[in-house]
């Protein structure tokens, strides 16, 4: 299977930035499509953003829309997620996950999930 370690979560102020990264390792990195997502306490998992494996095609929830930015290094076998003009409504777990759908906002679509980092934005 692929193994998923997401790291650079911590605590930001509003208005802040923080850039997740997600290091994959176990199976052909450039093959998958990768994707964003979290969960805060109390609430269901939703999509942040996902990126084609070839790193040509990205798509974005519209809460994070022109705030987030997702991007790919294969030859790193590396995710990143740029985050910036963080709310506080962004305080949440965040996941990278892996996977060969095309449903690229859907939690069913990814095969394999990292443990996730906790980011948490201070009003």
């Amino acid at each position: 299977q692929v193994q998923l370690v997401e790291s650079g979560g911590g605590l930001v102020q509003v208005g802040g930035s923080l850039r997740l990264s997600c290091a994959a390792s176990g199976r052909t990195f450039s093959s998958y499509s990768m994707g964003w997502f979290r969960q805060a306490p109390g609430k269901e998992r939703e999509f942040v953003a996902a990126i084609s494996w070839s790193g040509g095609s990205t798509y974005y929830a519209d809460s994070v829309k022109g705030r987030f930015t997702i991007s790919r290094d294969n030859a790193k076998n590396t995710v990143y997620l740029q985050m910036n003009s963080l709310k506080p409504e962004d305080t949440a777990v965040y996941y990278c996950a892996a996977g060969t759908g095309r449903l690229w906002s859907l939690e069913e679509e990814y095969d394999y999930w990292g443990q996730g980092t906790q980011v948490t934005v201070s009003s």
